[in-house]
């Protein structure tokens, strides 16, 4: 029975749309090491500190910042303020009504590649009523390989948004480095996944990952379909919000592109802070997190964004001799 319940509550794996033969692998680059060596009750927090310009506020030191975790002051073990490379995946809807808005949209994914860490390693994940990894490697650099991926175009069927979001968070844990990035973009709310939107924020909350969604919504869609496009809205809010991220709602397809430049920088610019909480038990519970950051001479009211929380590790599994006999 538990090994049933453990398969229902696992997360669906990437599936190529088509197969494709593995090119030869990739030489490492040599990089610095930017990994953080992590004690499993590290909890890490990237943080962005930003102006009332909506400018990002440089110079900060640790004692600028102040952590609490269910209302309880943490004590900050790790800081810095460097641009990680990232692993990051780009999870754009591929269903009917994204044909005409696919070009530009695929350009601004690219956009976001170019101008991101040279380091960083991406995938691509198409979506309808499926998902599919699309390109050659679980993870890549190549830009070429990544734009082929994207170009792999056939908007039909419907909206598993939440599912490929899952699938995706699962997928990132195969990146080889600490920090992660979903990119969800989208035209319209969810109409096909078996998982829902309590799932996939849950799922988003246990994982390490910022998410940064884009909802590009229609006029039309706004005055006639009220409803989805308040609940879709609300979807890649609560998505982006709770992870730290941003979602934006363009007016026009064409924004895609300066709002990929945006996320980039945002990504690049942030703090790390980690701390080890002052609850230490193992128990799988949700723990809300606050940070704040003390006023800064020259750089107004400052507004600061991170994840809202995390649910701790469970206890050990640990098995018996003779069990089941």
């Amino acid at each position: 029975m538990v090994a049933a319940v453990i398969l229902a509550l696992s997360a669906p794996a990437l599936r190529a749309q088509r197969p494709s033969q593995p090119s030869a692998p990739q030489a490492p680059s040599a990089s610095p090491d930017y990994s953080i060596k992590k004690n499993v009750n590290l909890v890490v927090l990237h943080v962005s500190v930003v102006n009332d310009r909506g400018q990002f506020v440089p110079g900060l030191k640790e004692s600028d910042f102040h952590v609490m975790e269910d209302k309880a002051d943490q004590k900050i073990s790790v800081f810095s303020q460097e641009d990680v490379p990232v692993s990051m995946g780009l999870v754009i809807d591929n269903s009917g009504s994204m044909r005409d808005k696919r070009p530009q949209v695929n350009a601004a994914a690219l956009t976001l590649v170019k101008t991101s860490n040279p380091q960083d390693e991406a995938f691509v994940v198409n979506f309808n009523d499926d998902f599919y990894l699309d390109t050659v490697h679980d993870f890549t650099n190549d830009v070429n390989e990544m734009k082929d991926a994207l170009e792999r175009i056939d908007a039909r069927g419907s909206t598993a948004l939440y599912d490929a979001v899952i699938g995706s968070l699962d997928h990132l844990k195969k990146g080889s480095k600490d920090k992660k990035v979903l990119l969800v973009v989208t035209d319209g709310v969810d109409n096909a996944s078996r998982r829902t939107l309590a799932n996939a924020v849950q799922e988003a909350q246990r994982s390490d990952a910022l998410i940064y969604s884009v909802g590009i919504f229609s006029d039309d869609d706004i005055k006639h379909n009220r409803g989805d496009m308040k609940k879709a809205r609300r979807a890649l809010t609560e998505l982006a919000t709770s992870t730290g991220g941003l979602a934006f709602f363009p007016e026009n397809v064409a924004d895609t592109q300066a709002i990929c430049t945006q996320i980039a920088r945002d990504i690049r610019n942030q703090y790390t802070v980690a701390y080890y909480p002052t609850n230490s038990a193992r128990d799988g519970s949700y723990r809300t997190v606050q940070i704040s950051v003390a006023p800064q001479r020259g750089y107004g009211k400052l507004q600061v964004r991170t994840r809202t929380g995390y649910y701790a590790r469970g206890p050990a599994l640990t098995s018996s001799a003779g069990a089941g006999n």
